[in-house]
């Protein structure tokens, strides 16, 4: 499966499924993209102490965090961020899936849910470098395109 294909197939899992499948999509991945080894790499000259506290909260909190409440943590983040680019692979990825997941609370979109899908999918290749033409190659790969389908179309495999 070319990558694109891959993409595609989410987008439509994602229009097809429940309110609940949705739902139960977004707070696996969400938990998935903040979990606090992602935070590990971050340097000390990447975050202010003030945002990186409010990060390791909001990242601990996702699921009980208001959305006014992360809102305001992510708004600490960004004016906490103390470098220009490259900022650590893990943090960003956190930092994304923070706002994506804030979006979704406060308008419900499943555009959202898609962008968190899509996160996770790089967070794994970030990890085995799949091949865009041949995207579930890899077993870490295909085992999160299955994770994906599981979560939002249940009882197929």
């Amino acid at each position: 499966m070319k990558y694109s294909e891959l993409e595609d197939g989410i987008l439509q899992l994602i229009v097809d499924a429940t309110e609940d499948s949705v739902r139960a999509f977004g707070e696996e991945t969400v938990t998935r993209l903040v979990r606090p080894e992602l935070l590990r790499g971050a340097a000390e000259d990447e975050l202010t102490e003030e945002a990186r506290a409010a990060l390791t909260t909001a990242c601990a909190n996702v699921l009980t965090i208001s959305a006014p409440e992360l809102r305001d943590a992510l708004a600490t983040i960004y004016a906490g961020i103390l470098i220009d680019d490259d900022l650590d692979t893990g943090v960003l990825t956190a930092i994304t899936a923070l706002a994506h997941w804030k979006s979704y609370l406060e308008q419900n979109r499943r555009g959202e849910l898609y962008e968190l899908a899509i996160r996770s999918v790089e967070d794994v290749d970030h990890e085995v470098s799949a091949d865009l033409d041949d995207i579930l190659a890899t077993a870490e790969m295909a085992a999160e395109y299955e994770r994906i389908r599981r979560l939002l179309a249940p009882g197929t495999t």
